[in-house]
Order: structure tokens, then sequence, then C-alpha cells
């Protein structure tokens, strides 16, 4: 099979050739360029990337005007965020406008290798160590919202369950071991539970799953 194509978006030279490092060290993995944020979409165009690796944070472009532009192209890349801050600001809008995950820049080589092969195959990066305390410093805590509740009472006892365990930052399989059920059914689940709520992705359904309460703090017990 061909490598998954790569296209690395940072206003800093250094961040940009120490991930080009590691994301080219996998074999199944291909940089296939890296630039700031005003060259993205000129280069996503050029390049076809199937992943985008890019900077929340950039002077030229910010990565939020980016993204909403890769997101509007005819083909759009599968995109995640890299952020130095794990409750960056601009988190919520980057999850309305469609990012596919989040990456702290600290993240540990296997896991953004890790990630990017999710990423290409339609997934979204969303673990305990990665991405729960993104959506977590996003959602706040209080009381549960009640959109967000009420969009959650299309769901099914089982979707309920799948779904506050995804917004833990379990994996498929994971969930599936929890719940005692297949990987395919589990998968199932979560196609259904994206269609009911709206989401683009896992991690819009997660931070739904936060907002209506189905996700509880440690010492918390469950729905």
């Amino acid at each position: 099979m061909p490598p998954i194509r790569v296209l690395i978006v940072d206003d800093e030279v250094l961040v940009r050739s120490g991930l080009g490092l590691i994301v080219g060290s996998a074999p199944d993995l291909e940089v296939v360029g890296s630039c700031s944020g005003g060259q993205a979409e000129q280069q996503v165009a050029a390049l076809a990337p199937q992943v985008v690796l890019l900077d929340i944070r950039m002077p030229d472009l910010d990565g939020i005007t980016v993204l909403r532009r890769l997101r509007a192209l005819p083909d759009p890349p599968a995109v995640a965020m890299l952020t130095t801050f794990d409750t960056d600001e601009y988190i919520g809008t980057a999850l309305r406008t469609g990012a596919a995950g989040f990456l702290l820049k600290d993240t540990a080589p296997e896991q953004l290798v890790h990630a990017v092969r999710v990423l290409a195959a339609g997934g979204s990066v969303l673990s305990p160590t990665v991405t729960r305390s993104v959506i977590s410093g996003y959602v706040e805590g209080g009381a549960p919202d009640t959109e967000a509740a009420v969009l959650t009472r299309q769901l099914t006892g089982r979707e309920l369950d799948v779904l506050a365990l995804l917004g833990e930052g379990l994996s498929n399989a994971e969930i599936a071991d929890r719940l005692f059920l297949g990987t395919g059914t589990v998968k199932d689940h979560i196609s259904a539970i994206l269609g009911k709520l709206g989401a683009a992705n896992r991690v819009q359904a997660a931070v739904v799953a936060h907002r209506a309460g189905l996700v509880r703090a440690p010492g918390q017990p469950g729905r």
C-alpha cells in the first residue's frame, strides 16, 4: 500500500523539522511537505495530503482560519491541531470547525505516529493522555448543558454507555472490553451516535458527552 501522505503546518522551522523526522521515520508514513499557515491551502491543493498536522497558533495566518479554509475544500484532509497548551482558548472553535483531533507538541513520538494512522483511516485522535484534558478544559465544570442533554435523548441505553466511554477518551477496543462487546459492534454504535448527534467526528461527540453530564469527574458515580 502507498504510504500515508502528511503535511506539517507550523510557523517554526525547527518544529516542522522535528515533527517531520518523527513522522517520516515510520515506513508507512511520508511527509510530502511542510509550510507556514499562509501557504497551507496552496500546499494541500498541490500535494494532496491525507493528514495535516496544523499548529493552532501562528502569526502569519492562525490555525483556525487555515482549518476553516481546508474544511471548505472539495476533498479536505483530516486535520489534527497542534498546541502547546492542554486548555488552549481556541479549542472550542476548532472543535466546531471540524478538527479531527488535538495533539500536544510534547506528544510521544510513537503516539504521534499512531495518531497519523488513525486520522488517515478516518478516525479521530481522542486518547486519555492527549485529548481528555483538552476537552475538559474547553467544556469546564458545572451543570450539564440543556441542549446537549436533549441531543442525547435520541440515543439508546447502549449508545449512551458507548458515548460516555468515548467521552472518557477510550478507544473502540477499550470500549468493547469495558462493555463486553465486539469492536465491530462498538464501531456500529459510534457511527449511529455520530449520525444522531450530528457530530462530524469522535471529538465533537465527546464534547457532547461532557456537556450532557455523561462523563463524571474522578471519584463520582457513573450515569
